[in-house]
């Protein structure tokens, strides 16, 4: 554990860890992605009753969660003592950083959009994992002869209304600017960036940083156009 605690406590280490939770949720993104695009199968949820049903019986995938919700706490508590260094280390009075003119805006403001994310993401559990775990409302349904919970409907009456629907495509939109700087920066505090492959890593950033998010946002804005029909 020596050398965890030495990393905690140098800029190096926590930029290096930063960069390797970062990229383990980047993948994880991409992942649930896959499973949340069930909810749009015209199969009345059936597809996505049966990954919600394998999600939370898998032991593989109950390790990955746990450790998922580790690394982003990881990564929001790293995240707040490199900014709280930074900003100690600034003079007093120091008002402009050098080639911040230069800087996209999302890279000056990589906290206050993690902060927003970190916010997103307990409302998002606090609805849609433990309201779902141990709600009392939650109905059931059988699937191939198993009878599991119905995550289906129960995520769709969530985007029925037009509140938490906007409330998720605008958390969607914070996502993407953050994704839009740390993705790129991710590899360049690994040391992985090359004159070579800056250009296709930045441009792989960019893409990711709009599609990714869009594919999240149009579930809930498809959910609630399908719940007026």
């Amino acid at each position: 554990m020596n050398w965890f605690l030495s990393a905690l406590t140098s800029g190096i280490g926590r930029k290096v860890i930063m960069s390797l939770t970062g990229l383990f949720l980047i993948l994880f993104l991409v992942i649930h992605l896959a499973g949340n695009l069930q909810l749009l199968k015209e199969d009345g949820g059936v597809a996505f009753n049966e990954y919600s049903h394998f999600m939370a019986h898998n032991p593989l995938i109950q390790f990955v969660s746990k450790a998922n919700f580790f690394f982003i706490l990881l990564h929001a508590f790293v995240s707040y003592t490199l900014y709280i260094k930074n900003k100690n280390a600034r003079p007093v009075g120091y008002k402009v950083s050098a080639g911040s003119a230069n800087s996209s805006w999302s890279s000056r403001s990589m906290s206050l959009l993690g902060t927003l994310i970190f916010i997103f993401i307990l409302l998002h559990l606090r609805g849609f994992w433990y309201e779902f775990k141990y709600g009392t409302e939650v109905t059931s349904t059988v699937v191939n002869g198993v009878e599991m919970h119905n995550a289906y409907q129960w995520v769709a009456d969530a985007y029925a209304n037009p509140l938490i629907a906007t409330f998720y495509v605008i958390s969607m939109l914070v996502l993407g600017f953050h994704l839009w700087h740390g993705f790129s920066s991710a590899f360049q505090s690994l040391g992985l960036n090359h004159v070579k492959y800056n250009g296709l890593i930045k441009l792989a950033g960019k893409f990711y940083a709009i599609a990714v998010p869009a594919a999240f946002a149009i579930i809930p804005v498809l959910l609630y156009l399908k719940s007026l029909s």
